[in-house]
């Protein structure tokens, strides 16, 4: 991975988005309609050398807001018990355990949980998809909004030097 210093020109934009300096070099995997930064792909060192295990970040403040309603909602437990997503959630961390070092979606201890479905959906998205991204897409109120999230009037995130 070709993994974005922390100046990048998308810096600004993913603190922004996130509501913080990221704590890990990142490369923009998907972007929303606007151009932004949608979803990131994380390096799976952070910046001070620790094990960073959330590969995939749902940056779009928009979606993130929805999976965030669908998770309070019950939705990881509603995930984990629907027909058939037990074989799913196994396939999704085995197809992430072989491109990211071995290591589950979100560093979920068991690939049979959910644990984060913003990690889910954003790792879905990076990669094509599959049954938990749908399943996700389906439940959550997933759509872009009319205009990119970093035009909403919220204020950019403050600087973090650590």
């Amino acid at each position: 991975m070709t993994a974005s210093r922390p100046e990048s020109p998308d810096a600004a934009a993913v603190a922004a988005l996130i509501g913080r300096v990221p704590h890990t070099r990142y490369r923009v995997a998907v972007r929303c309609p606007f151009g932004a930064p949608a979803v990131l792909e994380n390096a799976p060192i952070d910046l001070r050398g620790r094990p960073f295990p959330t590969r995939h970040w749902l940056a779009c403040r928009r979606l993130s807001e929805a999976v965030s309603r669908l998770e309070s909602g019950g939705g990881v437990r509603a995930l984990e018990s629907a027909p058939g997503m037990d074989a799913a959630l196994r396939a999704t961390s085995e197809r992430h355990r072989a491109l990211h070092a071995g290591h589950n979606v979100a560093g979920a201890g068991d690939p049979a949980r959910a644990k984060c479905l913003h990690a889910h959906l954003a790792f879905a998205m990076a990669t094509g998809d599959g049954p938990v991204g749908r399943w996700i897409r389906a439940h959550a109120d997933l759509s872009w909004p009319d205009r990119c999230c970093l035009d909403d009037g919220r204020a950019p995130a403050p600087g973090n030097d650590g």
